[in-house]
């Protein structure tokens, strides 16, 4: 006998699949909820751990509480306003279809009526707290304010105002403005729904209520509005007038500050009138009064401006407006700093004279040679001892003492690549447990090479050894870089294996050392809780698996220094290089961060990553600033990274700066007086990159301090774009340039940033002759906490227009046109190499300009790297070429330059292709025949190759490439053998000497342009 279905079966199964859908909702959202407290949590773990977390506690808690408040205001207007439109509803028959309907949706709209009345306004509400929590700072800024003790020329207000209290105001009136008209919106539509307001035959009814309601509304919006004319008026004291001067001018004064005072009056008037209306329930007057307003904001606001804009001030305007030019010129450059730049009158010569660097001998002597961007392949090449280690793309300057004299330095750190390791060897535990971290400083001199080209290493090697340390004076081992890995899991316990790969063991690596951190860099992950929440946080379930986290393991990330203090102070802007120094027995990032503003009174606007786009920005060598305007800036913190435990600290470097000083009191322990830098710190700090960059993008201009030369900016002056950059349809801003200089009017070598000036460029056309020369003075000095006076002085040498002093571009130019020096180059790439020519220097020294660039060969195949060659030279129209920077010198100032330069030991030797070594003189030769006749055989050797390509005969080619080889390696022998003085002077034809004696003549001379 069968048995039936149990009727409970169908039930059964659709209550089970009714609470499934409850129940993976639920499951969806604990799962939501946890993924996002794991990251909550463990950024709390992070800056605990890094003793920072009351950075963490107070922005995040004043984020909450802005939140809230701009919740709660637009919760509750929107809840009040449709409760009382609700509440006030008319109780009829229907009297049409169009009630009908509307009774209708009533109906269906009572179920969830109470549901709707909450919730829209929580949707608005929400929508409202976060655009208030968006905006912590500038409640922080407001509450906190520090004074400037400056005012503005038009409101003769202190700068606070502008840059702390109205962005406060402003975002607090137009947030309300925005609460009065969304709850206005939902009270009309309310009302709407339930029949207060209805449209009818004879026109539009409103009930009483709703009147009342859509009065006091009306009052409430037009007293803000009143608000936001009135602030309107100091605000414009802020307009950035594209195209023109910043601040307000000469119709902003006239006509649109006074009637923006008279629109918030009538504005308020009106107001008025609204709630007269609600009283006495009679529109007129309010109807009358906001037409009256509305016409008096096109004319007044608009048209009567514009009259005197176009009437008054065009036809006058270099007289109306140079009250107002004058302070936007003084403004800016307080804003930026420029009204301390000390301007020197520069008379500069063109006329190379022997012995004219004799009173530059300092200078010549620190010449830098090696350019930090070509040079980091050879850093790889010779220094990088594994493929799990690399080298930046960019290297930085800096400068040590060595046995006693400070020396230009090219440096980096030798970082980890993980992606160096073979595919094989790329697994979780390897990428996350064993390769965690790079090893060592690399260093070499500025001024000096190799006999072969290469860089002459300070600091070198694995073990670590050098000028700067070894592996027992200071921490090799770098944890937090620049290409560091997204995460790394480090520490044991004591006695446990080690189990982090560490170095090779030897110069040879031969073998390799293990290591196990033993510093405090990272949250701890020994519990199973932090385990699974870092496992949620990195999205890896081998990392709450393996048995390589233990107990006293810490798990170290964000791990870049610009990312580190970025996250520890969030109100500053980080320069796009920090650079590694050897400090006290630690190698340290430094990284300046800086405080701005686009609030600055009359101060002109600048885009940050437009003012500081350059060559290196453009290639990605460095990091590009954020494309936000500012109109102030200051270097207000120098920072130090730790690259072994990722410690960070903060300095007040500006310590007078009242952003700064505003910041410190929102975050009162995080910030500590440069008195505590140590002299160590202090020797390696360098003025900031991008502040230069910026600072020289305004001085173009704002070196004119005369408002009717300003006006007609016939002396605008730009930043000429790189020479060494030959791609027509990419051409951008040369970099500054960091060395050791004396600078004309100063006593004694001081490090420092440098860049020029050349006549304005207006679309293509630009004549490149040089205007000025800018320099910063970036030596801070050698005492603990004590800043030196000289430090961030800029300086700006301005030259004669009436002299034709070579610009870049200019002296770029006759060194690829110079015929000797040309056939030489090409003859050097014809051996399958490739010629590169390094950073183009310029140095006021020999009371002119004098350019500096050396010359780079690298050969083809992946391991090849550049090796310095020769170095071009010019002065006037004069250029030098030569295999060394000392013996060019003194080719150029008629055999005797005065001075020595940092490579002098190297004359008398050749530089030679990678993998080979220089020779020595040798007197008995006759090196100008020697020379001739290798040309001849390279000459030959070109020739008879191309013959045998037409005829398809490669073995031929082959040997004639190596016949062409050999020919180059004893014309440059040759050339080495030359004696500078006689070269300088030689009348051999260019095709006979291509190096010794460049021409003369490959551009007009001064009384020919």
């Amino acid at each position: 006998m069968s048995r039936d279905a149990s009727p409970a079966g169908p039930a059964y199964q659709r209550a089970r699949r009714g609470a499934l859908v409850p129940t993976l909702i639920v499951v969806a959202v604990l799962v939501v909820a946890f993924i996002f407290f794991a990251n909550i949590w463990t950024d709390v773990l992070w800056y605990q751990q890094l003793g920072f977390i009351s950075v963490f506690l107070t922005e995040n808690i004043s984020r909450i509480l802005t939140f809230l408040v701009g919740f709660a205001l637009m919760f509750l207007a929107v809840f009040f306003s449709i409760r009382i439109a609700y509440r006030s509803r008319p109780v009829y028959a229907p009297d049409s279809s169009i009630q009908d309907n509307l009774n209708r949706y009533q109906a269906q709209l009572e179920p969830i009526r109470r549901a709707v009345m909450i919730g829209v306004p929580a949707l608005f509400g929400l929508f409202a707290g976060s655009a208030a929590a968006a905006q912590w700072q500038r409640v922080l800024m407001f509450i906190n304010q520090v004074p400037f003790g400056q005012q503005d020329p038009q409101f003769h207000l202190d700068i606070s105002f502008y840059l702390m209290t109205l962005p406060f105001l402003g975002f607090l009136v137009g947030f309300l403005i925005s609460v009065v008209v969304i709850s206005t919106i939902a009270g009309l539509l309310t009302h709407y729904l339930y029949g207060a307001i209805r449209l009818q035959e004879r026109g539009i009814f409103t009930s009483r209520t709703a009147q009342i309601h859509l009065s006091v509304a009306g009052a409430l919006f037009l007293l803000l509005l009143a608000a936001n004319f009135w602030l309107d008026r100091y605000s414009a004291v802020l307009n950035a007038n594209p195209g023109r001067w910043a601040g307000a001018l000469y119709a902003d004064v006239s006509a649109v500050i006074p009637t923006k005072a008279i629109l918030a009056i009538a504005a308020a008037i009106v107001a008025v009138l609204f709630i007269v209306a609600a009283v006495i329930g009679r529109w007129r007057l309010p109807v009358i009064g906001t037409a009256m307003l509305i016409i008096t904001a096109i004319l007044a606001g608009g048209i009567y401006p514009w009259a005197i804009q176009q009437f008054q001030v065009r036809p006058s305007e270099r007289t109306l407006e140079k009250e107002y030019i004058q302070r936007n010129i003084e403004m800016t450059r307080s804003a930026y700093g420029l009204d301390k730049v000390s301007v020197k009158p520069y008379n500069a010569t063109t006329t190379a004279t022997a012995g004219a660097l004799r009173g530059d001998a300092e200078t010549a002597a620190s010449i830098r040679l090696l350019d930090p961007n070509l040079i980091s392949s050879a850093f790889s090449q010779l220094e990088q001892y594994r493929p799990y280690y690399q080298f930046p793309q960019t290297l930085n300057v800096d400068r040590y003492k060595i046995d006693g004299k400070v020396q230009d330095t090219v440096i980096a750190v030798r970082e980890l690549n993980p992606s160096g390791l073979n595919a094989s060897q790329q697994t979780w535990y390897n990428q996350h447990i064993v390769y965690t971290h790079g090893y060592g400083v690399v260093a070499a001199k500025g001024n000096k090479f190799t006999s072969d080209g290469k860089p002459e290493f300070l600091q070198y090697g694995i073990p670590s050894t050098g000028a700067l340390g070894n592996d027992t004076s200071y921490q090799p081992r770098i944890y937090f870089g620049e290409n560091s890995p997204s995460y790394s899991i480090v520490g044991a316990p004591e006695g446990a294996p080690n189990r982090e790969q560490d170095r090779p063991a030897g110069r040879e690596g031969t073998s390799e050392t293990l290591n196990t951190f033993d510093g405090n860099g990272g949250p701890n992950v020994g519990n199973w809780f932090n385990k699974l929440l870092y496992a949620v946080k990195f999205q890896s379930s081998d990392l709450l698996l393996s048995d390589g986290v233990n107990e006293q393991s810490q798990i170290l990330y964000d791990r870049t220094p610009r990312e580190r203090v970025q996250k520890v102070a969030p109100y500053l802007t980080i320069d796009g290089n920090a650079y590694p120094a050897v400090i006290d027995g630690r190698v340290k990032w430094i990284v300046d961060g800086y405080t701005t503003s686009p609030y600055f009174p009359y101060s002109q606007q600048q885009e940050l990553d437009s003012a500081t786009r350059d060559s290196q920005t453009a290639a990605g060598r460095v990091a590009a600033l954020p494309g936000e305007s500012v109109n102030y800036i200051r270097n207000s913190v120098k920072a130090t990274v730790d690259a072994y435990d990722g410690s960070v600290d903060l300095y007040a470097w500006d310590d007078q700066d009242p952003v700064l000083k505003t910041w410190q009191k929102v975050f009162p322990t995080t910030v500590k007086p440069y008195s505590e830098m140590s002299a160590d710190l202090m020797s390696h700090v360098r003025y900031p990159e991008d502040l230069f960059k910026v600072q020289r993008e305004l001085l173009g201009r704002y070196h004119v301090t005369d408002p009717d030369s300003f006006y007609t900016n016939n002396d605008a002056w730009s930043t000429p774009n790189d020479p060494t950059v030959k791609d027509p349809a990419n051409q951008v801003k040369q970099p500054p340039y960091y060395m050791s200089l004396q600078v004309p009017g100063e006593t004694g070598t001081a490090f420092r940033l440098t860049s020029t000036f050349i006549p304005q460029v207006v679309g293509d056309s630009a004549r490149n002759v040089l205007y000025g020369f800018l320099s910063a003075n970036s030596d801070a000095g050698s005492t603990k906490g004590v800043k030196a006076e000289s430090y961030g002085k800029l300086q700006l040498l301005e030259l004669p227009t009436d002299t034709q002093v070579t610009g870049p571009g200019q002296a770029q130019n006759r060194f690829d046109s110079d015929p000797t020096v040309s056939q030489a180059l090409n003859l050097l790439r014809q051996g399958a190499s490739e010629v590169l020519n390094g950073n183009l220097l310029t140095l006021p020294v020999g009371g002119g300009l004098l350019y500096v660039q050396p010359v780079y060969l690298k050969s083809t195949g992946s391991t090849a790297y550049p090796t310095l060659q020769r170095v071009l030279v010019a002065f006037g129209d004069k250029i030098g070429f030569a295999p060394t920077l000392d013996a060019a010198l003194d080719q150029l100032f008629g055999g005797d330059s005065g001075a020595t330069a940092g490579d002098a030991t190297n004359n008398g030797k050749t530089p030679t292709a990678p993998g080979t070594s220089g020779t020595t003189t040798n007197p008995n030769a006759d090196p100008k025949g020697d020379l001739k006749a290798a040309l001849d055989e390279a000459n030959k050797a070109i020739q008879d190759g191309q013959a045998a390509l037409k005829s398809g005969d490669f073995a031929a080619y082959g040997e004639q490439q190596k016949k062409l080889d050999a020919a180059l390696k004893k014309a440059m022998d040759a050339e080495a053998k030359l004696d500078p003085a006689a070269a300088a002077t030689s009348t051999a034809s260019p095709s006979a000497l291509p190096s010794a004696t460049p021409s003369d003549s490959a551009s007009p001379s001064p009384s020919n342009k």
